[in-house]
């Protein structure tokens, strides 16, 4: 039922500019994507209308080579671990992170899932992604710690950054820089302590610094 609304609510004009954005050509880190021009809110608002939709119907979708139909799956997904069952849905997401292969699909549920799980939870098992030789478990491993920042730890998105800052892929530099950049909307000062005491891609460090003053920005590109 869901694939047929998708499909209903599809646009080739959309997919085709998605094709280009999550950069699906040959050689670019999105290759074999398919998208079918589905919009996330027009995404939400399907599964919203099919509260029957189990966790078992999240991992189907998951697995799906479309990419909105994967997205839905997460959605379901961050839903139902909003609901309970905790444990299996966080480790029914690692065992499919295989599927969980591109920037906005790694952003909008890894920090709901796993950065709220293991924020009092042993981290070891999160942390372990950082030095996986896949970029999406990478990514993974660093915006999860949106979720911590939000409840008030900084530390571990500061431990997990400097991990991460010799990463050659630019997604990884985004990432981190955001990360950094959300963990000072919290803690400034711990931010500029960590820019002072570490060299970091130049990407990484706009990204981080985005919200300094003029001359605060000035003062770390220079650096």
């Amino acid at each position: 039922m869901i694939k047929k609304e998708l499909k209903l609510n599809a646009s080739k004009e959309k997919a085709q500019t998605l094709q280009r954005l999550f950069k699906t050509k040959k050689g670019e880190y999105g290759y074999g994507d398919v998208f079918i021009g589905v919009t996330v809110p027009v995404q939400r608002s399907i599964v919203k209308n099919h509260p029957e939709l189990t966790i078992d119907d999240a991992i189907e979708l998951l697995r799906e080579k479309i990419h909105e139909y994967r997205s839905c799956g997460l959605i379901i997904l961050v839903e139902k671990y909003k609901q309970g069952n905790r444990d299996h849905i966080v480790d029914l997401y690692f065992k499919n992170t295989k599927y969980i292969n591109s920037w906005d699909l790694v952003d909008f549920s890894a920090p709901q899932i796993l950065g709220d799980y293991f924020f009092l939870e042993d981290k070891s098992r999160l942390k372990k992604l950082l030095y996986s030789s896949n970029l999406w478990k990478r990514r993974i491993a660093i915006v999860s710690t949106f979720g911590f920042i939000k409840k008030g730890d900084v530390n571990t998105t500061f431990e997990y950054a400097k991990e991460l800052l010799n990463d050659r892929h630019d997604l990884i530099h985004k990432a981190t820089g955001w990360m950094l950049r959300e963990a000072g909307k919290r803690d400034k000062q711990s931010l500029k302590k960590f820019l002072n005491e570490n060299k970091m891609p130049r990407m990484t460090l706009r990204y981080a610094i985005e919200k300094f003053s003029l001359e605060e920005r000035r003062y770390y590109l220079k650096q």
